[in-house]
């Protein structure tokens, strides 16, 4: 047998010199994400619709994301990382109109497949993607399509998209669970419904996003990570192990 000796390679969180994108990252997770990235010596370029001292705009229009392309282009030839996490309409079969759906689904998943097409020939050596699912990929709440169907779609494109850009970037997505922006720390029923024993804030969130952009992360792509305390692994009956439905 012949074994032959293997290059140990040097992991590295540092940020230094990379460029960052975040789509939604005026507030909650996104700002949170941004926030993380800079903190750690990246160039952070942020859309949103919010207004703001970042780039403004609306990401189911494709002139805006086109505007948003040229705009980081123009100041760096290579991009480090995308990070797909504006929030899409919330609405259900009730009340959400056709128009309402299509546009839930353009800041969802249309945005996000043609934010990385854009930047695809820009892409730097080790680049990665991550999209911002939701554990509503897998379970719902009544009226909740207009999400649900957002969420789901961007966590299918995440394995597309990791086949399609093998050898150019990993594209990993991540499902949060309840992530409260607010950072609110709960008691009671709350907090110990969860496995985890706690509601979630945005760093959960973001240091995953910061590892799965990092070398450490170097052999994972393609795959769907989520962050929700465990709740959906959790097995809910009505009287089993305290859970009772009031209806």
């Amino acid at each position: 047998m012949i074994r032959i000796p293997i290059k140990i390679q040097t992991m590295n969180d540092d940020f230094n010199g990379k460029v960052a994108i975040v789509t939604g990252g005026a507030n909650g997770i996104g700002k949170c994400i941004a926030e993380e990235f800079a903190a750690k010596g990246a160039t952070v370029y942020v859309i949103d619709i919010a207004e703001g001292d970042h780039f403004v705009g609306d990401i189911s229009r494709k002139d805006v994301l086109e505007a948003f392309a040229d705009h980081v282009l123009s100041r760096h030839d290579k991009v480090d990382y995308i990070i797909n996490n504006a929030l899409p309409l919330f609405k259900g079969i009730d009340e959400c109109s056709y128009e309402e759906f299509q546009y839930a689904l353009s800041v969802g998943v249309t945005a996000p497949f043609y934010l990385v097409k854009l930047f695809a020939g820009h892409l730097a050596i080790g680049a990665s993607i991550v999209n911002i699912s939701s554990s509503r990929d897998r379970m719902s709440q009544p009226q909740t399509e207009s999400y649900t169907a957002a969420k789901g779609g961007i966590a299918a494109l995440t394995h597309a998209l990791a086949v399609s850009l093998s050898g150019k970037a990993r594209v990993n997505s991540i499902s949060p669970g309840w992530i409260d922006t607010a950072f609110t720390v709960y008691e009671g029923p709350d907090a110990t419904q969860q496995p985890a024993g706690r509601v979630g804030n945005p760093l959960d969130i973001a240091n995953m996003v910061l590892f799965l952009c990092s070398d450490k992360a170097g052999f994972i792509t393609g795959e769907n990570i989520c962050i929700d305390g465990g709740m959906t692994r959790q097995m809910i009956y009505h009287g089993d192990c305290g859970w009772t439905l009031e209806k």
